[in-house]
């Protein structure tokens, strides 16, 4: 099995080169994903989220609010530390059994988990075994582009978006293989297909690390 770190900051369009990779045969495991199906309705994690931040992150069809949950926890890091020991649990236990019924197998898999390059940056060690770093780049002004076109974000809601994530230059410097995604769809689509070809290359992760 070889595992590729995956990230990328806000608008760098990390999901669009994760769903290019599954096109090409890997297996894609991300954080994200998992962490929306713990959180359904009756589901232990959502019962503790209600329980911790009150019934105002409950949407009127009964399942999370995830916008209200972002509010809550985007400028109050008490709160973003108790949201974070209450799913982070459950989703690390679930990557894991993904990952271990992939062990010793042949499969190209993309791990995209939320601040890995900020695990990174800081000197820690991955939580999980990687071949290779995988980085998604865009200047910021393109990705304040693409948030306020294709998700509704407003230019200032967008930047503070992305001033809260680890800064571009230190996101490139943990980086084994770079996606300048600045360009075109077409562009884009070359770029994974060379990124396809380096990851498919890298070293398999022992089996008993997992």
């Amino acid at each position: 099995m070889i595992t590729i770190g995956l990230t990328g900051g806000i608008g760098s369009g990390k999901s669009t080169v994760s769903a290019g990779f599954v096109q090409r045969g890997a297996v894609l495991i991300d954080a994200d994903a998992i962490v929306r199906e713990q959180q359904v309705p009756s589901s232990p994690v959502f019962a503790e989220m209600v329980e911790r931040f009150g019934s105002d992150i409950v949407a009127s069809d009964g399942t999370l609010d995830r916008g209200a949950v972002a509010d809550l926890v985007f400028s109050d890091s008490e709160a973003l530390a108790d949201l974070n020991a209450i799913t982070h649990p459950p989703v690390g236990r679930e990557i894991r059994r993904r990952l271990g019924e992939l062990a010793g197998t042949d499969r190209l898999v993309v791990l995209d988990i939320p601040l890995l390059g900020e695990g990174l940056a800081l000197g820690r060690q991955p939580r999980y075994p990687t071949s290779g770093i995988l980085v998604v780049d865009t200047p910021i002004d393109v990705a304040v582009e693409r948030l306020v076109a294709a998700r509704g974000f407003s230019a200032d809601d967008a930047r503070a978006r992305i001033a809260a994530q680890l800064p571009r230059a230190e996101r490139l410097a943990i980086a084994d293989w770079v996606i300048d995604n600045s360009g075109s769809i077409d562009e884009l689509e070359a770029a994974v297909d060379t990124a396809f070809t380096w990851a498919s290359a890298l070293p398999h992760v022992p089996a008993q690390n997992h």
